[in-house]
């Protein structure tokens, strides 16, 4: 029997495969790790969980719109005023409008003393506040600050009185990732503080014909009165 003589070539690449799959593994292993933030401050504290069980009103908190070039795990950070960079190896946790929720819902119902019942059945007698948050910008300035801007609104849903603002709150921030975060994270903090206030302020009103304003550190309308009309959202 003849046996077929092996080119020197392939001899020398079946010698050399062994270390090349060596080398991709190592360098595979050697990528840089990815690091995820969060803006939730932590989980609510006991007294706040038992403040909850018998609640004078809940609050539903919808999903937060975000702007699209910010939507995404990755964070953005503006390296000028028209440029951006996306950063492969700094992720949230899960995507901003999701964070910012999350943080929200958290905040509100440990200042409220209340129950987000988003998504799930609540009680007919019970008065329910819809927070509705649209943030049209969500920038992260490295070592300088990082900035929400965000249109919110308080409903009620049983009577439809409606009271809309708008916060803008910039946070100034070293250049670590993590201070991006923290600046985010204080951000949604002063907001939740802001909506918090309209919600206590539209509770406390009569049910009929009077107006609340939105609090001293954000602008907007005058809520309509629960007797006016009401675009329904």
């Amino acid at each position: 029997m003849t046996l077929a003589r092996v080119p020197r070539t392939m001899r020398a690449a079946v010698r050399t495969l062994p270390a090349l799959l060596l080398a991709a593994a190592l360098a595979a292993c050697s990528s840089p790790p990815s690091h995820f933030y969060t803006l939730s401050a932590g989980d609510a504290s006991p007294d706040a969980v038992r403040s909850a069980s018998n609640p004078a009103f809940l609050i539903e908190v919808p999903p937060v719109d975000v702007p699209p070039q910010v939507a995404k795990s990755q964070l953005v950070v503006q390296t000028g005023p028209t440029q951006v960079q996306v950063l492969e190896q700094e992720r949230w946790a899960s995507l901003p409008g999701d964070e910012i929720r999350r943080a929200l819902s958290s905040s509100l119902t440990q200042q409220l003393g209340t129950i987000d019942v988003y998504g799930s059945p609540y009680p007919e007698r019970v008065p329910v506040y819809r927070i509705s948050v649209n943030v049209q910008r969500f920038e992260s300035w490295p070592g300088s600050r990082t900035l929400i801007d965000a249109v919110w609104s308080v409903r009620a849903v049983r009577t439809q009185a409606v009271l809309t603002c708008r916060s803008v709150v910039s946070e100034p921030v070293s250049g670590s990732y993590d201070a991006i975060a923290d600046g985010h994270r204080r951000a949604v903090q002063q907001i939740s503080t802001e909506i918090g206030a309209a919600v206590r302020n539209l509770a406390a009103v009569p049910t009929r014909g009077a107006a609340v304003t939105c609090p001293g550190s954000t602008t907007g309308p005058a809520a309509a009165p629960a007797s006016a009309s009401a675009t329904k959202g």
